[in-house]
């Protein structure tokens, strides 16, 4: 079977509104019958808000790894990948990944969050040593002096040149999210300096069409796959 990739976005999670206080107690029922003890101790150490999200986030990526692979959500263990940690099921960040009665299975994973927007890609049947990274931003973030200098290299720097306004933010914010999903798959992350990682060009690297990621327009996206 051929390598395939999947791309899904999860709109934000309610939490205001009539009945929110119900959904919420329905989503963290549901977060302690799926997610792993290290998910959830994660999960309790954050604000209300973040803990929503996040709880949301890893719910929709363990339904759709479970979706994908043919199996029940509850028979997947978490195994995350961390540079610095390790691999295992006592680590809660890091690179996503699970296993299946002590096996890792054939399926990589990546999740990003945006403006309450949780974006996950996966791929089926990866090739050894396959990686994958996604990456979803919010335009309206990169509205700030000195963002070209300290995020962009100087040939993206003078791409973004002639742009003013919306399309100056939204520039910005599609050669972050390649940055942000290139680095996501290296597992380097923000360890190597964004400001000498050009993308106008890279290899395996693109964005991701509102069409193809499911997000809202005003939103960008990015998968890095190599």
């Amino acid at each position: 079977m051929a390598p395939q990739l999947v791309v899904r976005a999860c709109p934000p999670f309610r939490v205001a509104g009539q009945g929110a206080a119900k959904a919420v107690a329905g989503l963290e029922r549901r977060a302690g019958e799926l997610l792993d003890r290290p998910e959830l101790e994660r999960a309790r150490a954050m604000v209300p808000r973040a803990r929503v999200d996040f709880l949301a986030g890893r719910l929709a990526q363990r339904l759709l790894a479970a979706e994908l692979l043919g199996v029940r959500a509850q028979n997947l263990a978490a195994s995350y990948s961390c540079p610095q940690c390790g691999t295992g099921p006592d680590v809660p960040h890091g690179r996503p990944g699970y296993t299946l009665d002590g096996v890792p299975v054939p399926l990589l994973l990546s999740l990003s969050r945006a403006a309450g927007w949780t974006l996950l890609a996966a791929v089926t049947a990866p090739a050894a040593g396959q990686r994958l990274g996604v990456d979803a931003e919010d335009p309206q973030r990169m509205d700030f002096d000195g963002f070209d200098t300290v995020a962009l290299t100087p040939a993206e720097r003078h791409a973004v040149a002639s742009l003013g306004g919306t399309a100056l933010l939204r520039g910005r914010a599609l050669l972050w999210a390649r940055k942000e999903a290139f680095l996501k798959m290296t597992g380097e992350g923000l360890k190597r300096p964004p400001e000498a990682l050009d993308v106008l060009a890279r290899a395996g690297v693109r964005d991701l069409a509102p069409a193809e990621s499911g997000l809202p327009e005003q939103l960008v996206a990015a998968v890095a796959l190599g």
